[in-house]
């Protein structure tokens, strides 16, 4: 069975995430001990798991070892693809980057936004079923109080707004005023993939000099360039992608020229999925975030081989 892999982004996680899967799967333990081990703080405690600090860590782990999992299932793995932060989990996966340099590389990814955002207050919020002209006007609006940029494009009918905090609650009433039905503020304390991160993509590049990547050894595509990512690009694809625009939907159509027979999405919640449901109607779709959902997707592979 041909399947591409979908590495979550931030802003599905919850509470307690992967500790069953710690318990019940010893795969997905090995990772998680191991990169308790490289960082020195145990991913296998609640306290650490739900530590807002950590959550760009947790999320990336539960993909992680969520694919490692599946990986031993026999699957003919023929592309990744993550959203946002997504994409570090993907490049781990593929072999271009290692799991010590990628968690480190996690870990200080999260702490520029984090600076940034202190620095520059944003938020961010999906928007549902609008039109071109309905956002246009609501931004308009909202940036004669701050800067407020698209940041997402996730499905043809939701993309996700980000900008300055005061601006952002004014995009949310004018959005109202707009006709735009359904705007939901995500669980987001920066404005990922605008210009307000600036600072913190500049400390990325640097950081980014210290580390080395391989060739992907399965093909990764890019949320910003939707391209696969190629050596020599990767370093600067992934520190711009902090300030510009993901295009996830556009991603899926490229996915599915891999032709897949089912598309696994690794890591917290089904936001993912849900976007697939939207936009490639014809690929069979399942998230594996529970020992419930894994043995869900056990047996629908188990089905599929049979037949």
């Amino acid at each position: 069975m041909r399947v591409a892999y979908l590495f979550s982004g931030q802003g599905q996680q919850f509470d307690d995430m992967g500790i069953d899967l710690y318990q019940n799967e010893p795969a997905f333990r090995e990772i998680i001990d191991q990169a308790s081990n490289i960082l020195g703080m145990d991913f296998s405690d609640s306290q650490v798991i739900n530590d807002p600090k950590n959550v760009q860590l947790a999320v990336s782990l539960m993909s992680l070892g969520t694919f490692q999992v599946l990986n031993q299932l026999g699957l003919k793995d023929v592309a990744h693809l993550g959203l946002s932060l997504g994409e570090y989990g993907a490049l781990i996966t593929s072999g271009a980057l290692s799991l010590e340099q990628g968690l480190r590389l996690i870990k200080d990814r999260g702490h520029y936004m984090e600076v940034a955002g202190e620095k520059n207050p944003g938020k961010m919020m999906a928007v549902l079923n609008a039109s071109d002209a309905q956002v246009k006007s609501a931004m308009k609006a909202a940036q004669e109080i701050g800067p407020v940029y698209v940041a997402n494009v996730n499905t043809p009918k939701q993309i996700v707004v980000g900008g300055d905090f005061r601006a952002m609650s004014e995009f949310q009433k004018s959005a109202k005023g707009a006709g735009i039905k359904r705007v939901v503020p995500l669980k987001m304390t920066v404005a990922s993939h605008t210009p307000l991160m600036n600072e913190a993509k500049d400390q990325l590049e640097i950081r980014l000099r210290d580390v080395e990547f391989s060739t992907p050894e399965i093909p990764v595509l890019s949320n910003t360039t939707m391209e696969p990512f190629e050596l020599d690009e990767i370093k600067e694809t992934l520190a711009n992608q902090l300030i510009q625009t993901t295009h996830f939907s556009e991603c899926l159509g490229k996915i599915a020229e891999y032709q897949p027979d089912l598309l696994l999405e690794v890591g917290p919640g089904k936001a993912l999925t849900g976007f697939v449901k939207k936009t490639l109607k014809d690929v069979p779709v399942m998230h594996v975030d529970s020992v419930e959902t894994l043995a869900e997707a056990r047996n629908f592979i188990a089905q599929k081989n049979e037949d």
